[in-house]
């Protein structure tokens, strides 16, 4: 095989397109909970779908479903970048998609030589790769305003609705869960927020401080696995005036006991300038009611996505005044929550946020411009798609 270079390859001629997807995650994992439920819905009369896993492959549920969705599953975990981008040129790959980004266990290497004559960023990294060699990013229109596309390596490719894969398969809680087997009260108000505790900053903790204070029934359920993250957060809370023991620490569970949990609360609080992904669909899919709040760049701009797609534009904020405003009033306004929540659960089984297969076609539609382009020997270019008619 002759040495890979940085050009870009001319386009293949297959009966199905190729499309592989690159990733440690095909596992446990946050990345995995999304992008399952699309590996099974590729239309496979169209498209040949190859998962290139930068771990030894999964044995957990997760691992099997991924392994049983796709057309062919590569172990590239114990070979060289140089290698890896061998494998994939030998594979005539057409569109190459990294779920990975530059998050543990990237290897953006392997994509330096321009393994595929399509590459694109997506999902596992919530911003720009910074890298020539990467020709797209998938988003949408809230995510990425034009304003912003100039802070972007990457052209930007906007799907019609929202940029979140997800999987309608994901267990949901049958019943209410008791709060007291998660070391809640049984009564009062249950705020929280399930994002990693890396995304806490003192301007947000200082808003949920004073909602508690307003509230002296109500207790913030957090996760933060080190014991010290939890010292020092609680001792932060009394420096504020709030009680210590109303911060609670979630536990770990797997993935399906966590979303069963998620319905003893009463309201996610979303964080800035990094929103939740995962954890913001995980609340909306369990019934849980999220207010975010958005700034400028992608990471700051995922829970209002999300939030529009699932028909909740109320609760996305512009500012973090805003954000506390509409906290206190929800709070204030208990049977408002409860409409809110009682809507979101409606709402759910119609939403494009969690129609799977809808989502799906969308993507799909979107590799096929892309390739599009390639064949016709066209750089990359910003492209935007148009939803499908939904059924009545």
């Amino acid at each position: 095989m002759p040495a890979l270079t940085s050009a870009p390859l001319d386009a293949y001629a297959h009966d199905r397109l190729r499309i592989a997807y690159l990733s440690p995650d095909f596992r446990e994992h946050a990345v995995a909970y999304l992008m399952t439920g699309v590996l099974e819905h590729h239309d496979k009369r169209q498209f040949e779908i190859t998962a290139l896993s930068l771990r030894a492959r999964d044995t957990g549920p997760y691992g099997r479903r991924i392994a049983a969705a796709v057309d062919r599953y590569v172990d590239l975990s114990r070979v060289s970048d140089a290698q890896a981008a061998e494998q994939i040129r030998a594979l005539e790959i057409d569109v190459l998609v990294d779920l990975v980004g530059h998050t543990q266990g990237s290897r953006t290497n392997i994509l330096a030589p321009r393994p595929a004559p399509v590459q694109v960023n997506y999902l596992g990294y919530p911003g720009t790769s910074g890298a020539s060699y990467i020709d797209y990013l998938l988003a949408d229109e809230y995510l990425i305003p034009p304003e912003s596309r100039r802070h972007y390596s990457e052209s930007i490719v906007y799907l019609p609705e929202c940029f979140q894969a997800n999987d309608d398969r994901r267990a949901a809680a049958a019943q209410v869960a008791d709060r007291t087997e998660y070391g809640l009260p049984a009564q009062g108000l249950v705020l929280c927020c399930f994002n990693n505790s890396f995304k806490l900053t003192p301007d947000c903790f200082e808003i949920w401080m004073r909602l508690l204070r307003a509230h002296p029934d109500a207790v913030l359920w957090l996760v933060a696995q080190h014991a010290l993250t939890q010292r020092n957060l609680r001792h932060e809370a009394q420096q504020r005036g709030v009680d210590p023991n109303r911060l609670i620490f979630a536990a770990h569970l797997a993935y399906e006991q966590h979303l069963g949990r998620l319905g003893c609360a009463d309201l996610f609080l979303d964080t800035l300038p990094f929103n939740g992904g995962t954890t913001v669909s995980d609340a909306l899919w369990a019934g849980l009611p999220v207010i975010s709040c958005s700034g400028d760049a992608f990471a700051s701009r995922m829970g209002g996505s999300l939030l529009r797609a699932v028909g909740l534009d109320e609760l996305v904020s512009s500012d973090l005044p805003g954000y506390e405003r509409l906290a206190l009033a929800l709070l204030a306004d208990r049977r408002r929550l409860a409409a809110i929540k009682a809507r979101l659960l409606l709402q759910r089984q119609h939403s494009v946020l969690f129609d799977t297969a809808r989502f799906t076609r969308h993507l799909e539609a979107a590799y096929l411009l892309m390739w599009r382009r390639c064949q016709q020997r066209l750089p990359p270019t910003h492209l935007h798609l148009t939803a499908m008619p939904r059924a009545p």
